[in-house]
């Protein structure tokens, strides 16, 4: 019989084995990962947000849970890896302490973020879904409360450093030093062209409330594919003069190669974390792609006051997050099915 003190030696042995075989297995590779910005309560069977559409219809089961994640990842034998980043560019954190979770392997994983969001009605219609060229961070800037500017200014943000909207100052030294993410033109061409025919959900709700927009031709398009950049700011602004600002600010921080389309609140945090993670070399950034649909309008039409706009009831929450699976897993499912002849070595032209 064994002795106590061999057998708390035996146990201890069995433990550190255990530990060091569970260190040493080799990492799932992930072939994509799909990110949803939230969830409105089960993640199936009731009312749907940004990730309830993947998991009933990829059949997603088998929730797996991170350490420093808030919601529970799906991964399937494919490959495809959903998860919910959580709201604002706080999210930054939840995507870091995903890809530095050692059972995974994201080094040659295509990222796709596949949200809701407010569209330009200068750019498209709700409804409509927009790849992104270039994700640009809204969150750093001065700010001035528009009841005191200078009466020549449009709005009240200022770029760090600067003395008047719309000017980009000369580097200080101590601003960021990223302020706008371009994603690979090639990844988003292919992106595009895949879907750009998908037909999108429309609703005479929908007919109804874009018609206001007058003056606006593409708000009043029934939905569809466009190219269109992403404006990510923590604050869920609202209105015209913020939307003036949004599109000069996208302009400025891309040199004038940017065009503002949709407005969100996570797209930077995500950008930051992955293009981190890409120079540690645990991510490629070249794979990443940032899908947006249009659930309402981010101002007001000539026949709303801006609360009526931001309280209002476009119709498109609902056939927004259908878009968002509908465009996005035609992506998703093209990066599965072509893995060995056109997405393992990278997409690096159209």
């Amino acid at each position: 019989m064994l002795s106590q003190g061999v057998r708390t030696l035996f146990l201890f042995s069995l433990l550190v084995l255990s530990a060091s075989a569970e260190l040493l297995a080799t990492p799932t590779p992930i072939k994509v990962v799909v990110i949803a910005t939230f969830e409105i309560g089960a993640d199936s069977g009731d009312v749907p947000g940004e990730l309830q559409n993947w998991v009933e219809r990829e059949h997603l089961t088998n929730p797996i849970k991170v350490p420093g994640m808030d919601h529970a990842v799906y991964v399937t034998q494919s490959g495809l890896m959903v998860v919910v980043s959580g709201a604002t560019s706080r999210c930054a954190i939840q995507i870091q302490s995903l890809v530095l979770d050692p059972r995974f392997d994201f080094t040659r994983a295509y990222w796709m973020l596949a949200g809701i969001a407010g569209v330009d009605p200068a750019e498209a219609s709700i409804g409509s879904a927009a790849w992104a060229r270039y994700v640009v961070d809204g969150d750093d800037a001065y700010e001035v409360d528009p009841r005191e500017v200078s009466g020549d200014w449009p709005y009240g943000i200022l770029v760090l450093g600067a003395d008047r909207p719309n000017v980009k100052p000369p580097p200080q030294g101590w601003e960021p030093a990223k302020m706008s993410y371009e994603l690979n033109p090639a990844l988003v061409a292919r992106a595009y062209s895949l879907t750009k025919d998908v037909k999108l959900e429309d609703t005479p709700q929908m007919k109804a409330y874009r018609g206001a927009y007058i003056g606006f031709p593409n708000a009043q398009k029934p939905p569809f594919v466009l190219l269109g950049d992403v404006l990510g700011c923590n604050r869920y602004w609202h209105g015209e003069h913020l939307t003036h600002w949004a599109r000069d600010w996208v302009k400025l921080m891309t040199d004038g190669k940017g065009e503002f389309a949709m407005s969100a609140m996570e797209d930077q945090g995500v950008a930051l974390a992955l293009h981190s993670l890409a120079q540690q070399q645990k991510v490629d950034f070249r794979r990443v792609l940032f899908l947006r649909t249009a659930s309402n309008y981010c101002m007001q039409s000539p026949k709303q006051g801006v609360i009526d706009s931001l309280k209002g009831n476009s119709g498109a929450f609902l056939p927004s997050l259908d878009a968002a699976y509908s465009v996005g897993s035609a992506v998703v499912h093209d990066i599965l099915n072509n893995w060995d002849d056109v997405y393992a070595k990278g997409v690096d032209s159209p």
